[in-house]
């Protein structure tokens, strides 16, 4: 197993320099950049996109750092400013150059300073990241407590009637957008239309630090209800018929044939032998389904019910074109995500110590 681990370690680096590769080289044909971005914000427009809205000779051909009359809006602005804005961003040097810097610099886990907010892209994503793990492990939790048992229960009453009629829940479950079941949480219990039950906005009360700990606790707790449910939904669908269909999988092998055989009582043969084979694909992928959540659809979740995580700070980034953010939450997030499909491996080992990677690789 360890070589196995050292080879998906190795396998790692080539991944993740792809990945970092490819979006480099896509940012370089996107127009507008930091400097647009900072000429923009001097000149009151405040979003380099409202550069390009004008259109005519002002929208001209803005690629980011092709000289400084490429730069929209750049007109009246004298040689000079341009040429600090791109020393600033360290744009004066040739692409290849600035990759190679900033890959050096990521290996030793140096993301460098928000281009716009003046501070380390490591202590914006230690700040962002309390809501988004909120967000993602009370989410992965609520789909795993709930899907495990109604899959089972499903499994075991296949084609009845509690089965169609919670097929047919889940599949509309499935089929809600989660953007647009928060609205909906929203304006039926976020005072939107109808009641007014929970907070609209935030992970806590402004007065939080006055509270005891049990009050911290309730008011996280009523803070963090809609967004998880609605986080929630997706994930709980598919988690679900994952779990019926694995059941039924193994129902019908020959083991269990065996089992009932001998004696066993359906309860013993079920619970005590059939679960635990049925359960390994879904328990073992549970770190992959955090990081779904984690990552996945968080950008909305976290926009509707204004909280500050990483979806909208990677978003933010994106639009006000702040490469030292993106590209450092990108490399953090794919390490990150690289390095929990090795764990998930180890988890189908540490749930059946059967499974053996190296001798399947051989």
């Amino acid at each position: 197993m360890g070589a196995y681990i050292l080879r998906r370690l190795l396998l790692i680096i080539p991944t993740l320099l792809g990945i970092m590769v490819i979006n480099f080289a896509l940012v370089q044909f996107v127009p507008g950049g930091p400097v647009e971005q900072a000429i923009a914000n001097m000149q009151g427009k405040g979003d380099v996109f409202d550069s390009f809205a004008g259109g005519g000779s002002d929208a001209g051909t803005a690629m980011g750092t092709q000289g400084e009359n490429a730069y929209v809006g750049a007109r009246g602005l004298p040689p000079e400013m341009i040429a600090e804005l791109e020393r600033q961003f360290g744009l004066d040097k040739p692409p290849l150059e600035r990759f190679g810097l900033m890959m050096w610099n990521y290996m030793q886990f140096d993301f460098g300073e928000s281009y716009f907010r003046k501070i380390e892209v490591t202590d914006l994503v230690l700040e962002k990241m309390p809501v988004s793990i909120s967000l993602g492990l009370w989410s992965t939790l609520i789909a795993y407590l709930i899907s495990i048992p109604l899959g089972v229960s499903k499994a075991v009453r296949d084609g009845s009637t509690f089965d169609t009629w919670t097929s047919g829940i889940i599949i509309v479950a499935y089929a809600i957008p989660a953007f647009l079941f928060a609205i909906m949480l929203l304006v039926l219990f976020a005072g939107g239309s109808y009641f007014k039950i929970f907070p609209l906005r935030g992970l806590t009360s402004d007065e939080f630090d006055t509270f005891t700990l049990a009050g911290k606790i309730l008011d996280y707790l009523w803070h963090i209800a809609l967004p998880v449910l609605a986080s929630t939904i997706a994930a709980f669908a598919t988690l679900t018929l994952l779990t019926k269909n694995s059941f039924l999988d193994e129902v019908k092998k020959q083991y269990v044939i065996t089992a009932r055989a001998k004696g066993l009582s359906e309860k013993r043969v079920l619970y005590g032998h059939v679960f635990r084979n049925a359960m390994l694909i879904v328990i073992a992928g549970f770190p992959t389904v955090f990081i779904g959540i984690f990552f996945g659809g968080s950008v909305l979740i976290e926009t509707i019910f204004s909280l500050d995580g990483l979806g909208r700070l990677g978003f933010e980034a994106a639009v006000g074109r702040d490469y030292p953010v993106m590209f450092g939450t990108l490399f953090l997030f794919g390490l990150i995500g690289l390095v929990v499909n090795i764990f998930s491996d180890l988890m189908y080992v540490l749930v059946d110590p059967r499974i053996d990677f190296e001798k399947r690789e051989g």
